[in-house]
């Protein structure tokens, strides 16, 4: 007999986990919603050339792919299969890729119905994507993704946006974060400054570490793209996390000599934090000139989200993006957008025991019974009780009443109504209340009004 498993990488969601996750997914849809935008879905599978030069060289090779149907392997040739290369061997295989994330697809489904959609076309997402990595604490193969995104408008008015929907969502979790913000000419101008534009990638890539590990472990590598240790140092102050505010708009302005790159960035931070004042933040929010997430397609504001007091890296984040529909044939809209970890927000939580008052059901009562003519008086009563908008359970078997109230606390229902013989001839039904333990007589003519009243355990 096979012994049954799960993909590594994956996770079953049992009935206690889900009514955590739907908490959470609920608390962020409200938010979106309240803010104009709409919901929308796109298929789990894309084509690959959609999916593929979208998210760098190490995004491509996470893409999982799909063989394709019927005979997929009678168009690579025999020179092909020689090579024993997958690179080269699936082109030949395969046309098909699972999700790799929400925004890619955005773009491709805006650029095939620019004529339909009123613009800014404002969307949320919640879906599953798919990434070929390596599993480890906080990162999986197939996870959710709450997205938000405004696809053409250029106003700043959406980036405050954006930080003020994660702040609620986040001061509504209960969850304390810090909001971490960039902006993409900033780190140009870095560049710019010490002379290795031309590394520029590589660049970047050891700044995305510094979340990780200390600069001084990085230092090294800094100085093979050309630094020397005076600059190493320079490197190491301009980077420090500063308040968001103009006084370190204004430091960041005078420490890159005032380039090209860096008054563009500064100057939208700048009208940014007009916005970001009127805000009233509960959040802490820190400008980062180390944040470079994303960068593959992001052109203007970074944005990601930490939660403070838990080694997770971030559990939000985005950007502005200007040329992501040109790929698709559709230049100049620009987008900008901010994706919710669902599952890191659930370890999260989890972590810091945020879930300790949350209902283990919606079920507000449980009708008990002791033989055959009590389950099927119930059964007419529970029907009558959810058409009154209730949430109501009948123990579907005729067992010893101990072994139904087991069941009720085992789910989290706080209410047993207990119905024999002479409480169908009297309309005064037995009630317990698992959780105070208060029990006694309740009219069935009130029990509406009486299981509205009563908690979950």
């Amino acid at each position: 007999m096979m012994k049954p498993s799960l993909v590594k990488g994956t996770r079953d969601f049992g009935p206690a986990v889900m009514l955590k996750r739907k908490f959470i997914i609920n608390t962020i849809e409200t938010v979106f919603k309240k803010y104009g935008f709409m919901p929308f879905e796109t298929p789990a599978l894309e084509q690959l050339d959609t999916l593929t030069g979208k998210y760098g060289n190490e995004g491509d090779q996470l893409v999982f792919k799909i063989l394709d149907s019927g005979d997929f392997a009678a168009n690579c040739d025999e020179e092909t299969w020689a090579l024993k290369s997958s690179k080269k061997i699936a082109p030949k295989l395969t046309e098909k890729g699972l999700r790799y994330d929400l925004t890619v697809p955005l773009a491709r489904y805006v650029a095939m119905n620019r004529n339909e959609i009123t613009f800014p076309f404002k969307r949320y997402q919640m879906q599953p994507v798919w990434r070929a990595d390596r599993p480890q604490r906080g990162r999986y193969r197939e996870f959710w993704q709450c997205d938000i995104d405004c696809i053409g408008s250029d106003s700043l008015i959406n980036e405050a946006e954006l930080l003020t929907i994660a702040d609620l969502i986040f001061s509504q979790l209960g969850l304390n974060v810090t909001l971490h913000l960039n902006h993409r000419k900033l780190i140009e101008a870095i560049a710019t400054k010490f002379n290795i534009g031309d590394k520029f990638n590589a660049f970047v890539g050891l700044i995305d570490k510094l979340d990780k590990v200390e600069f001084k472990t990085l230092t090294p590598e800094f100085k093979e793209l050309g630094l020397s240790d005076e600059q190493a140092t320079a490197l190491q102050k301009i980077l420090l996390l500063l308040p968001f505010n103009e006084e370190s708009i204004a430091i960041v302005k005078d420490n890159l000599n005032d380039l090209e790159q860096a008054t563009v960035g500064c100057d939208t931070l700048s009208e940014l934090a007009k916005y970001i004042n009127v805000s009233k933040l509960n959040s802490p929010i820190c400008l980062n000139l180390s944040l470079a997430r994303g960068l593959d397609y992001y052109t203007g504001c970074i944005i990601e989200i930490k939660a403070n007091s838990v080694n997770m890296g971030s559990i939000s984040g985005g950007g502005r993006y200007d040329n992501l529909t040109g790929v698709f044939g559709l230049p100049g809209v620009s987008g900008i957008g901010i994706s919710f970890g669902i599952d890191r927000i659930y370890d999260v939580m989890e972590e810091l025991n945020l879930f300790s008052d949350l209902a283990q059901t919606d079920v507000k009562a449980i009708l008990c019974h002791m033989d055959e003519q009590g389950r099927l008086y119930n059964y007419n009563l529970a029907n009558q009780l959810r058409n009154e908008g209730l949430a109501i359970e009948v123990y579907p078997d005729i067992k010893k009443l101990p072994k139904q109230f087991e069941y009720a606390e085992k789910k989290g229902i706080a209410l047993v109504i207990i119905t024999g013989n002479d409480e169908i001839e009297s309309g005064q039904l037995s009630y317990k209340n698992i959780k105070t333990k208060q029990q006694g007589k309740i009219d069935k003519n009130e029990l509406s009004t009486f299981i509205s009243t009563i908690s979950h355990i």
